[in-house]
């Protein structure tokens, strides 16, 4: 959870590099948080609007932490756009946010430690 709050807190932050565990925690929260939000949409009936809302709601952090996820592997945050492209492009993004992070610093900043 603490890797979910960090990740909101530099809810606008697109400079600077997040570790693989920082976005896999959460991508995981967030995905978490996603199924609840569904079910109660569909224990009260409310055709979606809390998921709806939720996905508004994380749409800008999920984008930093995508952005500084991709800056930590040497790759600019420009490179989210390939998911656009059906199928392949999910793939190899999912490629790029799996890869381990550049040892010593990169234009994007400092390594960071944790």
């Amino acid at each position: 959870m603490e890797w979910f709050l960090k990740a909101f807190k530099n809810y606008a932050g697109f400079q600077g590099r997040a570790r693989r565990k920082e976005y896999w925690m959460f991508f995981l929260f967030s995905t978490i948080f996603s199924i609840v939000a569904a079910i109660l949409d569909s224990i009260v009936n409310l055709n979606s609007i809390l998921a709806g809302l939720y996905s508004l709601a994380i749409l800008l952090p999920s984008l930093a932490v995508g952005c500084r996820r991709l800056h930590d592997t040497g790759r600019s945050g420009w490179w989210l756009l390939i998911s656009l492209i059906p199928l392949i492009g999910s793939i190899i993004l999912i490629v790029f946010l799996c890869q381990d992070s550049d040892e010593y610093d990169n234009k994007y900043g400092a390594n960071p430690k944790m």
